[in-house]
């Protein structure tokens, strides 16, 4: 069990992340006091999805080849179309998703995050949602999909949009300090 004001969060993301859905979680848990670092597929910077067009660009902490499961507390997978649709064709991004997974950390997934969970096979048998378009995929792969804010089942949390970021980021806080939940692996 973590306290949040010492937790080590890790954001997945890549180009094309919906701007709100990786900053909120990033500005937020940092105010409560988690250290957030980002790793990517690639280094440097990283550049959002705002709205309409491209928005601003994060820096990049670690390639996802570095990132080591027991050096953070939670995962965290910002949605937007394009950077989890980028991150499920790269295995070693998917291999980071089954690794937090298969150790009982929480994973948190927004809006169209949830894709990364559908590729690590996640989500089989579990309580989800996303946003609603690609709420078949979820179903497809055995969740059994749920029109609410938030959703949590065995620390896997989802989200549908960046409407419900308030209580994601109060969901993910939660889960951190409840520590590791037992479960199948991905």
């Amino acid at each position: 069990m973590a306290n949040i004001d010492s937790a080590n969060i890790l954001i997945l993301a890549t180009d094309g992340y919906e701007r709100s859905e990786l900053r909120v979680p990033y500005d937020e848990l940092k105010k409560r006091g988690a250290e957030v670092k980002i790793a990517s597929i690639k280094s440097g910077e990283i550049r959002s999805w705002d709205e309409k067009d491209w928005g601003d660009s994060v820096t990049v902490d670690l390639d996802v080849k570095e990132a080591k499961v027991e050096d953070f507390d939670a995962l965290v997978l910002p949605g937007g179309q394009i950077n989890p649709d980028v991150l499920r064709k790269n295995e070693d991004a998917v291999q980071l998703v089954r690794d937090f997974i298969s150790r009982g950390k929480p994973v948190a997934a927004i809006c169209h995050g949830p894709w990364l969970l559908v590729e690590a096979d996640a989500l089989r048998g579990r309580k989800a949602t996303s946003y609603a378009s690609i709420r078949t995929d979820l179903r497809n792969a055995g969740a059994n999909w749920k029109d609410e804010a938030v959703v949590v089942d065995s620390g896997i949390i989802t989200s549908r949009s960046p409407k419900d970021l308030a209580a994601f980021v109060d969901k993910i806080v939660e889960e951190v300090e409840e520590g590791l939940h037992q479960r199948r692996a991905a």
